[in-house]
């Protein structure tokens, strides 16, 4: 009979790899651990979600467009899709190609992107495009009439006012703005008028010295004689000679009398007739001719 010591022999170790079980039961727990997606973390309690909010916020309604049409220097002008909050000043420049007004600060203070919205002067900077809609927009391009600048246009030109040109078209808006309310402003007026222009190069005389240029030159179309210098017409002498003070015929040009009345005409010194060549009147008339202060004593 065999001992029974095989029955009470230790086992041999498995190896690991026998050990771990293979294939796709390998790990179901993990695996279905793995397959079960993360649970949301709870909203804060003071904060109420909205239940029918879209969880992802659509293009346009960040950005909402619009399409309107602006009136430009008397043309319609059709806008679409921009965006509602552009600026008149971009509207403009960048889609309607109006490049005359600049953007200076965007801010409204250097006066450079001026135009005219019904008449009133704007910085178009600060004015939604959107909420222009349906009025009168007026820019520089529209002060020239037939492609021939307007005369507030020329005048600056002339004057010296143009140097490197970025705030002459506001300088050039805020001028005839002016000129239609005020016909003849003084100095002090066009200053105060021109205080939200800023210019690094004219100066400002030569802007000044074109409004002076400009109000005469308007004052003479409408009134021809006003820039004329009027002098007193003298008195018409008949061609027998000179006539006498006193109404009473003529006088030879080379005579006494005809020198006393044409010193009379070119000084104004009345002397009377009967005074004589070496009388007192006649000697003070003729120093005064000759410029000359004296004193008559009784």
């Amino acid at each position: 009979m065999e001992p029974a010591a095989d029955a009470a022999a230790p086992a041999e170790p498995v190896p690991a790899e026998a050990a771990a079980p293979t294939g796709p039961d390998a790990h179901p727990a993990e695996e279905a651990a793995a397959t079960v997606a993360p649970a949301p973390a709870p909203a804060p309690a003071d904060v109420e979600a909205a239940p029918d909010a879209p969880a992802v916020l659509d293009h346009h309604d960040e950005h909402p467009s619009a399409s309107y049409v602006l009136r430009v220097n008397g043309a319609d002008r059709p806008v679409t899709d921009a965006w509602i909050g552009e600026s008149l000043l971009y509207v403009l420049r960048e889609r309607l190609g109006l490049a005359g007004a600049k953007d200076g600060c965007s801010q409204g203070e250097c006066g450079a992107c001026s135009v005219q919205v019904d008449g009133r002067l704007v910085a178009s900077c600060l004015v939604p495009a959107a909420t222009a809609a349906g009025s009168e927009v007026r820019t520089v391009e529209g002060l020239a009439q037939h492609g021939v600048p307007s005369d507030v246009q020329q005048a600056l030109a002339a004057s010296g006012a143009v140097q490197c040109g970025f705030c002459v078209p506001g300088m050039a808006m805020t001028v005839h703005d002016l000129l239609e309310g005020n016909h003849a402003p003084t100095e002090l007026e066009t200053r105060k008028a021109l205080c939200g222009n800023l210019c690094r190069c004219s100066g400002y005389r030569g802007v000044l010295d074109a409004v002076a240029e400009v109000v005469k030159s308007r004052t003479e179309a409408n009134d021809p004689s006003a820039g004329r210098r009027r002098r007193p017409r003298p008195p018409a002498s008949p061609p027998g000679g000179a006539r006498r003070p006193d109404g009473r015929g003529t006088a030879p040009p080379g005579s006494a009398a005809g020198r006393r009345w044409m010193s009379e005409r070119s000084t104004g010194v009345r002397v009377p007739w009967a005074a004589g060549r070496g009388s007192v009147v006649n000697r003070c008339a003729s120093r005064a001719c000759a410029g000359e202060r004296s004193e008559v004593s009784a």
